[in-house]
């Protein structure tokens, strides 16, 4: 099973990967492809710059990834209540490629986390609902509130009720998979 996991920031210390990194601990055996959204780099999406450019190679790149996976791991970095520009631009291009849905109707495990109290909540329930528009299927979803607090670079997440409610999660994503992929 072949996981393709990344966070939804463009952020070079961003929370959200060291939540997915972490995350990515539990599926030991698992094939891994853990991405940084700043090698998909492109401009601002435009209809003007997609008639005179095309569609960038990296949201190409980045559909094959998708292509090529059994299960998507994603947590969202939430900026101003919704999506960070840079994945909304990614997904923009994405979407544009003829003939595709974004997510190709692969499960996703939607994540996300922030320093405040709500862990992301809003943009976690604006991905949660936007998905499937997009051709994904959300299996199940994860916040972690308070990072600095309920989280160690070290040691993962500190907050045992917050850790047995991810690794809950993770057991019933991996034994729905069985009978899924």
């Amino acid at each position: 099973m072949k996981i393709f996991a990344f966070a939804a920031s463009n952020s070079r210390k961003s929370i959200n990967k060291q939540l997915v990194t972490y995350t990515l601990t539990y599926f030991d055996g698992y094939e891994k492809n853990l991405i940084d959204l700043n090698d998909y780099e492109m401009p601002i999406y435009g209809i003007d710059t997609e008639n005179e450019d095309g569609i960038p190679l990296p949201a190409y790149k980045l559909a094959s990834l998708i292509d090529e996976s059994d299960l998507i791991i994603c947590s969202f970095a939430e900026h101003n209540g919704a999506y960070t520009a840079a994945f909304k631009n990614i997904l923009d291009w994405v979407s544009r490629i003829k003939g595709r849905k974004v997510w190709n109707d692969k499960p996703i495990f939607a994540m996300a986390t922030s320093t405040g109290a709500r862990g992301g909540s809003s943009v976690l329930d604006i991905a949660s609902k936007r998905i499937p528009f997009n051709g994904g299927k959300v299996i199940d979803t994860f916040s972690l509130p308070s990072f600095g607090e309920n989280f160690d670079p070290e040691n993962g997440i500190t907050n045992e009720n917050l850790k047995t409610e991810l690794e809950e999660k993770i057991n019933r994503l991996k034994s729905t998979l069985v009978f899924t992929v």
